[in-house]
């Protein structure tokens, strides 16, 4: 009979050794934060949690969707993040800007920014805080965290309530069909880019006249 430990890859003490530093690095590097009163908004402050299924956009593309999101907003204008904290990040940085903006995001590590964090589970599209009114949002961006389509139509019900009319998506490029059939949104020519290169190729999707083609 079988030993069944045997399908178990074990780790070489080499890799356990790496990891562990790795590990220890990364809780140092949190310490250090913490200590230093460093920025809580810069990039990277919050680092990515890939069992989330959580990938940051490169500084660039969070500054060129950012950007856009405070153009489409207009003057006071109020943004929704929905799952795409590496952008909210990037507008917490543009202090004195005349727009508020809220980050609707499953991990509970974003509460550090307040009240302007709203716990939210994609498979509950509409379990929603009483004071986040409908329609409230001048633009909502979204980044649905899976490519699946159950993902992005229940993703999609929660942009359609909170957006007054535009909005910006981003997901895979193979999402397209799907992006148009339940958000009546079309590809722009910007590719959006990651800090760590991910398979899947990205777009970003809008359903109003952007400065993103």
């Amino acid at each position: 009979e079988m030993d069944d430990d045997d399908d178990i890859p074990q780790l070489s003490s080499h890799t356990l050794a790496a990891l562990q530093e790795f590990y220890l690095e990364q809780q140092q590097r949190e310490g250090m934060k913490t200590s230093q009163g460093f920025n809580q908004y810069s990039i990277g402050s919050i680092e990515e949690d890939w069992q989330l299924s959580q990938f940051w956009y490169s500084d660039e593309t969070a500054s060129c969707l950012a950007k856009e999101a405070v153009l489409a907003a207009g003057k006071g204008g109020r943004i929704a993040c929905v799952s795409s904290p590496s952008v909210y990040q990037k507008l917490k940085e543009q202090d004195g800007e005349d727009f508020s903006v809220c980050i609707l995001e499953y991990d509970r590590r974003f509460s550090v920014y307040g009240e302007e964090f709203i716990f939210y589970d994609y498979n509950h599209p509409l379990d929603l805080p009483e004071n986040l009114l409908p329609h409230s949002f001048d633009i909502v961006i979204a980044d649905p965290p899976y490519l699946s389509e159950e993902c992005l139509q229940k993703t999609a019900e929660t942009i359609k309530y909170l957006t007054k009319g535009k909005i910006l998506l981003c997901t895979g490029a193979v999402m397209e069909e799907q992006a148009a059939k339940h958000l009546g949104v079309k590809i722009c020519k910007f590719i959006p880019k990651h800090s760590r290169n991910l398979a899947n190729e990205f777009r970003c999707y809008v359903n109003y006249p952007s400065g993103l083609d």
